[in-house]
């Protein structure tokens, strides 16, 4: 009888201990789940806050001064261009023809701002710089210039064009571009998919895409009967400023060494004279609109197109 009591206590021990174990597990556990559910409010908490503000900031006028801050100071952009316009550089533009470019940057309603030269020049790198925070696009014939332009500067961003036109071709390009306007030389289409003589088709594919805010022609060569000419490059710009999407609804077309034939001729054939906002020196500023895709005129207006007869 005594064995049997004592063993009944010791059971009851044994009960009392185990029972004691599972409460400070159980406690444990509460606590555990208690610091996991706090750190997991506070996670999302900080999430919808951030969210919310950033919602906010992207609507309202004080994030739109930060991002007109990202632009290049007057101060700067002047300096570059001083330096520009007194280097010792033959073949230079002027000092009235910079500016005018660089003021086209720098009031661009688009921030940042497209800009796309065709032609690799003593300027290339002060467009680069002049476009801040930009996007800038060079196009030229040269292989090998391009190569040499990313390899000093890497963070350029260049191809190269096969142009297949001679300036001496002039007269019969546009006389075939004229009688495929409805068709293959449509000043409104994606040049892409586009076999007109006249338009550069074998660029990148996301180029097309790209919103122009900004075009400077000033290549290729254009100095000789045999040299290929500015006219796929201004018939170029004059569509994917019309045919533009997205965006807003101007391109500013500038166009070096106007005073020559073949760049004055095809202007006033794809740019329209009704577009020309000023001259400067040699340097012809155009400002082009969007238009639909029912446009079968480059020109509005067909007697301020060029005099030029295709007979």
């Amino acid at each position: 009888m005594k064995n049997t009591t004592n063993t009944n206590s010791n059971n009851m021990k044994f009960i009392l201990l185990h029972s004691s174990l599972h409460k400070q597990t159980g406690s444990y556990r509460l606590c555990l789940f208690a610091l996991v559910s706090l750190f997991m409010f506070a996670f999302f908490l900080t999430l919808i806050n951030t969210r919310d503000f950033i919602n906010n900031t992207s609507s309202s006028s004080p994030f739109q001064g930060i991002k007109d801050q990202t632009r290049l100071s007057t101060t700067v952009a002047d300096a570059l261009l001083h330096y520009a316009a007194n280097s010792n550089t033959t073949g230079k533009m002027t000092a009235a023809e910079l500016k005018s470019i660089s003021e086209a940057l720098r009031n661009c309603l688009s921030n940042p701002c497209n800009f796309l030269v065709f032609g690799l020049t003593h300027e290339t790198v002060l467009w680069k710089a002049l476009n801040h925070n930009g996007r800038t696009v060079f196009l030229d014939e040269n292989e090998y210039y391009i190569a040499k332009l990313e390899e000093k500067h890497p963070d350029m961003e260049a191809y190269d064009v096969s142009y297949t036109t001679q300036v001496s071709q002039m007269k019969e390009l546009i006389k075939t571009t004229r009688e495929q306007i409805r068709k293959e030389c449509r000043p409104v289409q994606n040049l892409l998919f586009s076999d007109c003589k006249l338009g550069i088709n074998d660029l990148p594919n996301h180029l097309y895409e790209v919103a122009w805010d900004v075009i400077l022609v000033d290549g290729p060569r254009g100095y000789s009967p045999s040299a290929p000419g500015r006219m796929s490059a201004i018939f170029t710009a004059g569509v994917l400023a019309r045919s533009k999407k997205g965006g807003y609804a101007q391109t500013h077309v500038f166009v070096h060494d106007f005073k020559r034939e073949a760049e004055n001729v095809c202007s006033d054939e794809f740019l329209c004279r009704e577009n020309l906002v000023e001259s400067k020196d040699l340097l012809a500023h155009f400002v082009i609109e969007r238009r639909n895709s029912y446009a079968s005129e480059f020109c509005h207006n067909r007697t301020s197109a060029s005099s030029f007869s295709s007979s």
